[in-house]
């Protein structure tokens, strides 16, 4: 089979090979609502945002971010409050502490489900949201916003893909038979990871939603808003959810018409490299490179020492080149090593010498990653990480290793078996041409769906019915009670007949004298 050539897929990817969208009927007035949201999680909105801005839209960002555009059509406004800081978050500490990421991230909401309306330049926002014609939301970690979009149209960005606790309030409930649990990958194929898989799926929404952190936040709400529905109600209107994800690149599942694939609306083709950096990339031969970064939450100077001290050793004793995106200098870097504190990273994974990928396993590292055909060594620390890398190995794309198991000897074997195996280059370029053959670009799409909610309304019919139904309704439980009960009602009924027949025929002596 022939496949597109690398200058056509470019232009289907990037939306310049002519069919592009209609131009819009008018220019709309867009909130985003982004006020906790990690860089990683900007950098899905981004190019939605911009190429929104680009048709003549109006953007306002409520963020934690003072960050100025060239496009005068987006306007970022901060919130100024303190409890997102600037300064990078050391994910090393915090995935320490008893209480984990869930309590840093509970305490983090409820703070500003209590501050963020007293902000005067919020409140204001607030009085005006009628004014905008929809408001997109980050799915994750934002219920507190949900004020905003209290009988407004609404859509969100689901920025780690495929969540089975938001699709099940969409009104597609998703078997934990098949659908990994957002923050764990069992093997699904057994009993018991089907069974680990199903008390996860249960419990973890159950602690958000309905025990811990979503009831914390809603008595902070209801201070300021006394009258408002429960946020989880207000959540079920909305229209629609652009999911970070695509069926080539992870599982596939049943989706409705309000749930849309527009995963790697980031990814994009190569840049030329900086002179330094190609030069040093292609300096290193047939050996090849191998490249370095933990994200953009967690720095590589929080890298411990220990470990630390394990690559550089490990790197010591490869051939290959190593560009290593860390923030400081530090004593005892390698002359075959390459340290940087930013780096261009999809012209760097598209560059065909770079051989390995050493990634955190953030969801948008990945999509890069596969989206440029690169192998990855997986480090995951938090969140969806594990569940990334344990993806990486399923579809072997690559290997993962947990910081507990680290040794010099390990990281070597890892990086010698990725490189030496061709079955993981050869997985992730069959992956890259499955992703890249779309019918319309990831960004196109999310554009066209944003404004086909604005256009109609708040888009109505493209809910499920579902979506309005208890748990009761939904699995019929309602229906088996009363299905059970009409089968002991006529069992009894029976008896009472067969009892009485049996009287008529036999006498009531002889049934009396039978049931004694």
């Amino acid at each position: 089979m022939k496949w597109p050539s690398a200058a056509l897929l470019l232009l289907m990817w990037t939306g310049i090979g002519g069919a592009g969208l209609p131009p819009p009927e008018r220019s709309y007035k867009v909130l985003v609502l982004l006020p906790v949201g990690s860089k990683s999680h900007r950098n899905v909105f981004m190019p939605l945002v911009e190429a929104l801005a680009d048709r003549g839209h109006k953007i306002d960002m409520l963020t934690s971010y003072d960050i100025k555009h060239k496009n005068l059509n987006i306007r970022e406004i901060p919130h100024g409050l303190p409890h997102y800081p600037k300064a990078q978050i050391n994910m090393f500490d915090v995935a320490k502490r008893t209480s984990g990421i869930i309590g840093a991230l509970k305490e983090r909401v409820c703070k500003m489900a209590r501050d963020m309306y007293q902000v005067p330049h919020v409140k204001e926002l607030y009085r005006r949201r009628k004014e905008y014609d929809i408001i997109i939301i980050d799915h994750l970690f934002h219920e507190f916003t949900y004020p905003f979009a209290h009988e407004m149209p609404f859509i969100t960005v689901a920025t780690p893909g495929m969540d089975s606790r938001q699709s099940a309030v969409l009104g597609n409930p998703l078997s934990p038979a098949y659908m990994p649990s957002f923050l764990f990958a069992p093997n699904c194929e057994h009993v018991l990871g089907r069974l680990s898989n199903a008390i996860a799926s249960i419990i973890l929404p159950f602690y958000w939603r309905n025990w811990e952190v979503i009831p914390a936040v809603q008595k902070e709400i209801d201070i300021h808003f006394p009258d408002l529905p429960p946020l989880l109600d207000i959540e079920k209107n909305q229209s629609l959810v652009l999911l970070n994800s695509h069926f080539s690149t992870g599982l596939t599942v049943p989706l409705l018409p309000s749930q849309v694939e527009v995963g790697g609306m980031h990814c994009r083709p190569a840049k030329p490299l900086p002179e330094d950096l190609k030069a040093w990339i292609e300096g290193a031969g047939s050996s090849g490179v191998i490249y370095f970064s933990l994200g953009s939450v967690t720095k590589g100077e929080n890298l411990p020492i220990l470990y630390r001290n394990m690559f550089i050793e490990a790197f010591s004793k490869l051939d290959q080149r190593i560009i290593w995106k860390y923030e400081t200098d530090f004593e005892g870097i390698l002359e075959n090593v390459m340290i940087n504190n930013w780096l261009p990273q999809q012209d760097i994974l598209s560059h065909p010498n770079v051989k390995v990928f050493i990634t955190h396993g953030g969801g948008l590292s990945l999509q890069e990653a596969l989206y440029h055909s690169t192998p990855v060594l997986v480090l995951p620390l938090f969140g969806d990480q594990p569940a990334n890398g344990a993806r990486a190995v399923t579809n072997k794309w690559g290997l993962s290793l947990n910081y507990a198991d680290l040794s010099v000897d390990l990281i070597m074997r890892s990086l010698k078996e990725i490189m030496s195996n061709p079955v993981y280059k050869e997985n992730v370029e069959q992956t890259s041409r499955l992703y890249r053959d779309q019918l319309s670009t990831p960004v196109d799409r999310a554009v066209f769906w944003t404004e086909y909610v604005i256009r109609h309304g708040g888009a109505p019919k493209l809910r499920s019915p579902a979506a309005s139904l208890s748990w009761v309704q939904l699995l019929l439980l309602d229906v088996l009670a009363v299905f059970f009960l009409s089968v002991i009602l006529l069992l009894f009924i029976l008896k009472c007949i067969v009892k009485k027949t049996l009287g008529v025929i036999f006498g009531p002596k002889v049934m009396k004298n039978k049931y004694e």
